[in-house]
């Protein structure tokens, strides 16, 4: 359960932006009730563009003729729609402001989802799954969710939350498990999106081995650390996979937002990946148990 001292404190999630190929025009309207206006924004192509008159060389000549006329503004009017628009930004801020209560339900309702597969039909929790297939479905819809960009801070921080209630009642073991399976699942997915085994021609070797344990299950590193290093049946020595988890570290905190949920869990992740090697190296320099 190392990844329980990585998850210490919330975090609101990030809102996404996203922009338009569209101006953004207004139009004040005055109230049939009242002498405030409101004011009306909308989006449009090039159907909306209004019809010119030619440019005429003889309307030129005739406006020279003209006495120059003097628009004088109104001023209530200007007055009136600057307000409206002020009006007008403060409610997108209020409506753009972190909507906590709506992403904490969004980020609870995909973590239902995620666990639909290790759940019975009564919503009993069992670990592992009596389903031998459940992980597979487990570790699809986590796949799956990531690509679509839902696991966010959010969607992580009420993981958090989830797994530090369940680590307070002390009777939900099942549960528990199930939360530290779905960072671990999720750690090992992010962190296989990159890979830094090969150097030009060159295949580092314990990179290229570090990268075969962070795609594996949990349950799988100690037969993949006895058959991978050199103590046991392997090429590559303890120290040089060492040196590979703190370089992959290194680059994992320089892509991450500092102070994260997802920097922590998966740097905690990888140390989770040292621990289990320093315990292999141990236990095969012929230390006690």
């Amino acid at each position: 359960m190392f990844m329980a001292s990585a998850l210490s404190s919330s975090s609101s999630s990030s809102s996404l932006s996203s922009s338009l190929s569209y101006h953004h025009h207004y139009q004040v309207f005055n109230c049939a009730f009242g002498k405030t206006s409101l004011l009306r924004s909308w989006n449009f192509g090039m159907s909306g563009i209004r019809r010119l008159k030619p440019f005429s060389l003889t309307g030129l000549m005739d406006s020279r003729t003209r006495r120059t006329l003097i628009c004088a503004v109104n001023q209530d009017a200007e007055e009136a729609f600057k307000k409206t628009v002020e009006v007008d930004r403060l409610i997108d801020n209020l409506r753009d402001a972190n909507p906590n209560e709506e992403k904490i339900e969004s980020s609870t309702d995909v973590l239902k989802d995620i666990l639909k597969p290790v759940v019975d039909e009564v919503e009993e929790i069992s670990w592992p799954p009596r389903d031998p297939n459940a992980l597979n479905q487990l570790k699809k819809g986590i796949m799956q969710r990531e690509n679509e960009g839902q696991l966010d801070e959010g969607f992580l921080a009420e993981v958090n939350a989830q797994l530090r209630q369940a680590k307070e009642d002390g009777d939900k073991p099942g549960l528990e498990a199930m939360l530290q399976k779905v960072l671990q699942l999720y750690a090992s997915i992010v962190l296989s999106k990159r890979s830094y085994a090969k150097k030009g021609d060159e295949v580092l070797k314990a990179e290229q081995f570090l990268e075969t344990i962070i795609k594996a299950p949990e349950e799988e590193w100690s037969k993949l650390l006895l058959d991978g290093i050199t103590l046991g049946k392997g090429e590559v020595s303890p120290d040089e996979l060492y040196a590979a988890i703190k370089k992959r570290t290194e680059r994992t905190l320089i892509r991450t937002e500092g102070g994260s949920y997802q920097q922590r869990i998966l740097t905690e992740y990888l140390k989770g990946i040292q621990s289990r090697a320093e315990e292999i190296v141990w236990v095969l320099q012929g230390n006690p148990q």
